[in-house]
């Protein structure tokens, strides 16, 4: 192995108090690669935080989350999880995290709770019930079906099943919410949002910028293998939205809208004006999305 993990001409990071993830200086390039897949990168996770990584397809998400969960570990620079090196971690690293990729690798032929059976023999610990896991995500009535008749999204919510069984502390989810329908996607979230009230912490991966917002304590855009920018959602939007009121009317049966100065709207007579009318149908701020602000903070459209 080739890593610099201890090389003097790198910083290694204190690990902050409270800290699950800290990197620092990260940078991974595939063999045979003309450039790095991922290029100086620096960040941390609080414990109990839900981060969002967030980027297009080939932007180094995933290639940063297979250095946090061991895949690779010939990188250079410097990735502590769980108070630790990665590329020194042992098996045991494995009893605290879970893992949910986007692409499902399950035994077709088996069903959905015989899976669970198996990779819960793997663990040392104590496991859930698989029953429990299957039920949380929606599964149990298809607990004794062969996973090849699956659909994607059911083999998906396998998958975070999977990641939950041994109840680690840490969870990586890729894309969590992918392929399924407004109501699988809605209780995949809540459990994201119940493991963070149990004290869980959460990576998740995504170019979902909808379910980032929903979901992140704070996200941090990726693009061409960097990080330009880490900060609260909300911090996000209003930096780069209009400090503008939005107004819709309804007059003469038709729909209209007017904008005005949030600054000023205490003293605006024809805002106060239009209040009075009882015409208002709608009003709200100017927020950017999320994805407003990745455009302007990098240029690039997600895909």
């Amino acid at each position: 192995m080739s890593s610099d993990h201890g090389s003097p001409d790198v910083d290694t990071p204190e690990v902050a108090g409270g800290a699950v993830i800290d990197v620092a200086n990260l940078t991974y390039t595939y063999p045979g690669a003309a450039a790095p897949a991922v290029r100086d990168i620096s960040f941390s996770v609080r414990e109990g935080e839900i981060f969002g990584f967030l980027g297009p397809s080939g932007a180094g998400k995933s290639t940063t989350q297979k250095v946090l969960t061991g895949l690779l570990d010939d990188y250079t620079g410097h990735a502590a999880v769980l108070g630790g090196e990665v590329a020194d971690h042992t098996s045991a690293y494995y009893e605290r995290i879970g893992i949910s990729w986007e692409a499902p690798n399950h035994y077709l032929k088996l069903t959905g709770r015989e899976n669970l059976e198996l990779f819960g023999s793997l663990y040392e610990g104590e496991m859930r019930e698989p029953m429990e896991v299957l039920d949380l995500v929606g599964l149990a009535d298809d607990a004794d079906e062969s996973v090849g008749d699956y659909s994607k999204g059911m083999k998906g919510r396998l998958n975070v099943a999977r990641a939950l069984l041994h109840d680690p502390d840490l969870l990586f989810l890729d894309e969590p919410t992918s392929g399924l329908d407004p109501m699988n996607a809605r209780n995949i979230k809540d459990i994201v949002l119940d493991l963070q009230t149990a004290g869980k912490t959460v990576f998740v991966t995504t170019h979902n910028m909808t379910v980032a917002d929903q979901l992140c304590d704070r996200v941090a855009f990726m693009i061409d293998g960097e990080l330009p920018i880490i900060d609260v959602p909300k911090a996000l939007k209003m930096s780069h939205g209009k400090r503008l009121v939005r107004v819709e009317v309804r007059r003469n049966g038709q729909l209209n809208s007017q904008e005005f100065a949030l600054d000023t709207l205490d003293e605006d007579e024809s805002f106060d004006a239009l209040v009075d009318s009882g015409n208002i149908e709608t009003i709200h701020t100017e927020e950017a999305t999320l994805e407003d602000v990745f455009l302007a903070v990098t240029g690039e459209e997600l895909q």
